[in-house]
């Protein structure tokens, strides 16, 4: 049969001449049937494996709920997801100001999921079909499966599985264990949960917890958390160290009278495996219902881009990624990465320009431990920092190579690097220089943009990011092979304000620092305290769970905006109230700095 788009409406599924179907997944997200569209991946992994599957793309939950019913009843169970972002953070800016658009719907128009879109969609499926198995995933169940803090109704909340009505929740890249449920489902559909429960990579809440032969590791309770913010510290840097282990344990955390119960992750997808999901016959376009309401901005951004390998080992305390994508990097083959840009090449709007090859960093690829056998006994959070792990193959050369090919590529004009880079990965000895340089010469469109996040050597160790000084050299050999190869390019740094441990004189320093360095900052952002980071928990708990050290945490939105007007010292406007708060929290030498004699 000719590839098509997934049925979205009762008439394509019956222009399929299907009776029935066998899963249904509701998303937040308008359906786009690309490989990085994690809807559209579940999707076409369970067609893969012989299913009948439907999509039902962003229903209206604010009516009589006729979109919930609009497809029927599915034959095994409704997958349900929140979308490629958590719908809080989708919704919301870190002030807490609701956000004018939605990258993920067409037009880039709000008001087309709710808030907690996982529990909303999931409650309205159970109350309309209550016999109905409900799978929930994505990066918001992901990241809610133990107690969490929840930054927009400042609670500690317990896991999402002791609060909405679904059977299992399926965290991480869920490919394989969304399979594993479809079969159980379907050979035993009256005593499936018992045997669900047994697989990795799921979570679920009992009444009773049964044995296992995987170790288990019983949390303290969401009670406890919830008295005691040292509580919920040490519980997140067991949850953090089990995260980031291949052999991982079982974890057990009581809420109420219950237990939630998240089973150890599948061991890393193997080259095969990866390969095979972003082989699946894509449309690599969002669903022609869409077209009168405009473009996707999401999918625009990453239409043209090849996404070259899963996970990250940078261990940043702000990102989920590890949490969620796991710590081990997987690769593609050149093969799979080769043919993709192929496909891509057919595409009627194509006109030879990539603009991303890359993935969570650009500059990971096939990067592992040496010994497979001492990774699995590892519980580093970061195999750079606070060093780099001796048994680390970080060779750019496989890069380098892939980055050639790509290039002759007679269809290819031009390769951008979109993913950002890790220039702490740049040594001589594992070709990062010779990587660096043919970047900067060959793979940036005017602007490379790069992520120190701070100055500060206190907030840089909280954020588990390197010195500043390391991006000081990379600015100059950036200048340098510019001035060599007699091209101007930018260098452009992100910065984050807010962090925990960060003060008003933190950032007067940074400011001070990019006046000299000459830069008059644009690419900023406030901290957004999300679920299940370490960042997040030392803004709520006031600790540093790897070290149970206490932290400052400037909490107050007066506080955070304080910090984050002082990127923009050099607007006039906001000269005055920047000197204001200067003298006030005692960094008078700063308005000298950055001032001079200037009123």
């Amino acid at each position: 049969m000719k590839t098509s788009f997934l049925p979205i409406t009762a008439k394509e599924i019956a222009e399929r001449g299907w009776d029935y179907v066998d899963v249904i997944i509701v998303s937040g997200d308008a359906y786009v049937d690309h490989p990085s569209f994690g809807h559209a991946v579940i999707a076409r992994v369970l067609e893969n494996a012989g299913y009948r599957v439907a999509i039902l793309p962003q229903p209206n939950w604010r009516d009589d709920l006729r979109d919930f019913k609009k497809l029927g009843k599915p034959r095994l169970f409704f997958g349900v997801t929140s979308g490629c972002m958590d719908s809080m953070v989708n919704h919301y800016t870190a002030a807490k100001r609701i956000r004018s658009n939605d990258a993920y719907t067409p037009g880039g128009e709000a008001g087309f999921r709710p808030d907690r879109a996982a529990y909303v969609y999931t409650k309205i499926l159970k109350q309309i079909y209550p016999d109905v198995p409900v799978v929930v995933g994505g990066i918001e169940a992901s990241m809610r499966r133990f107690s969490h803090f929840d930054y927009w109704d400042n609670v500690l909340k317990p896991s999402i599985m002791s609060e909405i009505p679904a059977d299992v929740l399926v965290y991480g890249m869920g490919e394989k264990t969304i399979v594993s449920i479809a079969k159980l489902v379907e050979n035993n559909p009256q005593n499936y949960k018992e045997e669900i429960q047994r697989l990795p990579q799921i979570g679920y809440i009992t009444a009773n917890v049964a044995d296992s032969d995987w170790e288990t590791k019983v949390l303290k309770s969401h009670e406890a958390c919830l008295a005691d913010k040292k509580t919920q510290a040490e519980n997140f840097h067991i949850i953090e160290l089990e995260s980031n282990k291949i052999e991982a344990c079982r974890l057990v955390q009581p809420v109420g009278k219950k237990y939630v119960v998240v089973n150890p992750p599948h061991e890393p997808f193997t080259q095969e495996e990866l390969d095979s999901y972003f082989e699946l016959p894509y449309m690599r376009v969002p669903h022609p219902k869409y077209l009168k309401r405009g473009p996707i901005p999401a999918y625009e951004m990453i239409k043209f881009s090849v996404n070259i390998h899963r996970g990250c080992f940078g261990g940043c305390s702000f990102c989920t990624i590890s949490a969620h994508q796991g710590k081990q990097i997987v690769s593609r083959s050149e093969e799979s990465i080769l043919n993709e840009i192929e496909t891509i090449s057919k595409l009627p709007d194509f006109r030879g320009v990539l603009s991303d090859l890359g993935g969570p960093s650009a500059n990971m690829y096939k990067m592992k431990g040496r010994q497979p056998d001492l990774c699995k006994k590892c519980t580093r959070y970061s195999c750079i920092h606070p060093n780099h792990c001796k048994n680390l193959n970080s060779d750019h050369k496989p890069l380098l190579d892939l980055y050639a090919k790509v290039d002759a590529l007679p269809y290819i004009k031009h390769v951008y690097i979109g993913s950002g880079i890790r220039y702490d990965l740049f040594t001589s000895a594992n070709s990062g220089r010779a990587y660096f340089k043919r970047v900067v010469q060959k793979h940036v469109s005017g602007r490379l943009k790069v992520a120190p996040e701070h100055t500060s050597e206190k907030v840089l160790k909280a954020m588990r990011k390197p010195s500043f000084s390391m991006f000081v050299q990379i600015k100059k050999e950036f200048d340098a092979i510019c001035k060599e190869a007699r091209i101007n390019q930018q260098l452009i740094p992100y910065f984050i304000s807010s962090h925990p441990t960060c003060t008003i004189t933190d950032m007067a320093e940074l400011a001070s620092i990019m006046k000299d360095l000459g830069y008059y900052l644009e690419q900023i952002q406030d901290f957004t305290p999300t679920p299940m980071t370490l960042s997040t928990e030392m803004y709520y708990t006031g600790y540093n769970p790897a070290t149970m050290e206490k932290v400052f945490v400037a909490r107050h939105p007066n506080e955070k905006k304080e910090q984050n007007q002082m990127f923009f010292w050099y607007k006039p406007e906001n000269r005055a109230a920047i000197k204001n708060i200067l003298a006030k929290s005692n960094n008078k030498m700063y308005i000298q700095k950055l001032f001079g004699g200037r009123r």
